[in-house]
């Protein structure tokens, strides 16, 4: 058995057994076949035969092709993967990534748009009334009123939709709810009348014209535009407006662990990075607020 099917085996467990999403096996088979190719492996029998010193090496030589070290890191994290897959499956009996240790990452703080160019009338006038323009609205407004992942926007169905609530299917499989405002619920029941009038019983709650389901880069497409319009921030993305719903979340008063649940991270230290763009808010306010907080007042 060739260490290409070896791998096909393992991608085949991240996504059937693990649940992992699609573009998550791309990017570990990816990162596998990059090790592979690196280490000249040609034979299963070769798999065993890596260890430490290798692994290293490869990491060097990432680094010196410029490779960002979280990129490295998230590399190294489909190989640990991999070789642990492959000692469960008695496919190899040492793992050469015990002894290794990925560079530090610097954590970048997340961009966010300002809350005051993302005011309703600002927005209005970027959106046409047909059925094209009122879906982007709500796509629109899902990412920044929900700070939803792209993949479990496509995901959505109508059944998910609830007057105060979606329901959302998020990493691992996990379901969380997330509350909806009156401004969200009543565009929401605008769209449903929109898709009932053009008769479009599509399977998902957000689709094309004819029905089909939405693909990623149409979104981030759409998203991009918008943005481009509304911002002169340089990432224009539907991630970009999930760190602003985080962001601005935590600017009026939300407490880290709702924030947590709502966005479905699995700890809270993947929520805590935005603290770091409220601490300027807080700075600014203390600066306004006490006597002795602004340079100007000494």
């Amino acid at each position: 058995m060739a260490p290409f099917f070896v791998l096909e085996s393992f991608v085949k467990f991240l996504h059937v057994e693990k649940r992992f999403s699609e573009h998550t096996t791309i990017a570990y088979k990816k990162d596998i076949e990059q090790f592979l190719e690196f280490a000249e492996i040609t034979k299963i029998e070769a798999l065993s035969e890596v260890n430490h010193h290798l692994v290293r090496s490869w990491i060097v030589a990432l680094i010196d092709n410029g490779i960002e070290n979280k990129s490295v890191n998230r590399k190294l994290s489909s190989l640990r993967s991999f070789y642990k897959w492959l000692r469960k499956e008695n496919i190899t009996v040492v793992n050469p990534l015990v002894k290794i240790r990925g560079p530090k990452s610097s954590k970048r703080l997340p961009s966010f748009v300002k809350e005051s160019e993302l005011k309703v009338e600002n927005l209005n006038q970027f959106f046409s009334d047909d059925f094209d323009g009122i879906q982007d609205r709500l796509i629109f407004e899902f990412f920044y009123q929900t700070g939803i992942r792209l993949n479990e926007l496509i995901q959505l169905k109508d059944s998910d939709i609830q007057n105060d609530s979606i329901k959302v299917l998020g990493k691992r499989n996990k379901e969380r709810l997330i509350p909806v405002s009156n401004d969200l619920t009543s565009k929401i029941i605008e769209f449903k009348k929109m898709k009932q009038g053009q008769r479009l019983n599509a399977l998902f709650f957000f689709s094309l014209k004819n029905g089909n389901k939405l693909y990623p880069k149409y979104v981030y497409r759409k998203i991009h535009l918008y943005l481009t319009i509304a911002t002169s921030i340089e990432k224009r993305s539907p991630h970009m407006l999930r760190h602003t719903f985080a962001t601005h979340m935590l600017n009026n008063g939300a407490g880290l662990e709702t924030l947590k649940d709502i966005l479905g991270h699995a700890n809270l230290s993947a929520t805590q990075i935005y603290t770091h763009n409220s601490f300027s808010k807080l700075t600014s306010i203390y600066s306004q607020a006490h006597p002795r907080g602004s340079k100007d007042k000494l």
